[in-house]
């Protein structure tokens, strides 16, 4: 541990950009580390961290994985002033970053499982932390499978990941699938939902974890239940409603439930409980 914020969380540590990787026209992959090596915070797969750039503001992201004591890496999408200025940086560039938040995944509670991941478009950067997680521990985990789609193939993220290294993992099944046909794909057509219920995966003894656009969220976890996968079995996680990170902005509330101190992961059946605004 590199950082005097260590204690605080609320007190950025400054990091340095190390290496940028455009992952789709609107997703760059930004490594960071302390400048002095290492990284400024321990971070489980799930987790978030908020990150600074000096004038511009802060926002909350999540890691997509922590390389030992070596980076960490967040999979940024340009949606507005704060991402549009990150995506204008440089290697070298140094940003402030305090964490981590949130609960993150389950990832004792999900061992000597089969595990079954579902994403859509920038959902995948927040799944990927598990799912990198997974295949570290790997005899902690049964057999593994994504499910993972976007809009067109050039928005898919970490393409080397889904076509070479992971479907190359033992007893790992990878499915990839666009919105709508175009000219040089050759693999899977459809929504995810839709491949999700072609591909009837077996409910028993897997934990499926889903983080995409709430519409695909919906609509698979309808599938699921349709396939006799219980509330218990489901998670997904909220993480597009957390601001500040720590309770006091009041943006993530859902009923009495704080997002960023009781989440951003969550069962099915714990969401069941809230009311219905998520």
């Amino acid at each position: 541990m590199h950082s005097s914020n260590t204690q605080n969380p609320l007190v950025p540590g400054i990091v340095e950009v190390v290496k940028i990787i455009d992952e789709t026209p609107d997703v760059k992959n930004f490594y960071v580390r302390c400048v002095d090596g290492g990284v400024p915070f321990n971070v489980m797969p799930g987790q978030l961290a908020m990150v600074s750039l000096v004038p511009v503001g802060e926002a909350m992201f999540s890691v997509s994985w922590q390389e030992e004591n070596d980076h960490l890496e967040f999979a940024i999408k340009r949606v507005g002033l704060m991402t549009d200025e990150l995506h204008r940086i440089e290697v070298g560039q140094k940003l402030g970053v305090r964490g981590p938040y949130g609960n993150g995944f389950p990832v004792e509670a999900c061992k000597g499982k089969d595990m079954l991941f579902i994403g859509g478009g920038i959902g995948l950067a927040p799944l990927r932390s598990f799912i990198k997680y997974c295949f570290k521990h790997r005899e902690d985990y049964g057999k593994i499978t994504i499910l993972y789609g976007s809009r067109t193939s050039a928005d898919l993220c970490f393409k080397d990941e889904l076509f070479d290294k992971w479907p190359k993992e033992k007893d790992t099944q990878v499915y990839v699938t666009i919105d709508n046909p175009e000219e040089g794909w050759d693999g899977h057509v459809g929504f995810v939902p839709a491949y999700l219920e072609e591909l009837k995966p077996n409910p028993e003894g897997t934990i499926a974890v889903i983080c995409g656009p709430p519409i695909m969220i919906k609509f698979c976890l309808q599938s699921l239940e349709k396939m006799g996968f219980n509330d218990e079995q489901v998670i997904t996680t909220l993480e597009m409603r957390m601001k500040c990170g720590i309770g006091k902005c009041g943006r993530c509330n859902i009923g009495h439930e704080y997002i960023c101190l009781d989440g951003p992961v969550f069962n099915l059946a714990q969401l069941k409980q809230l009311p219905p605004e998520w």
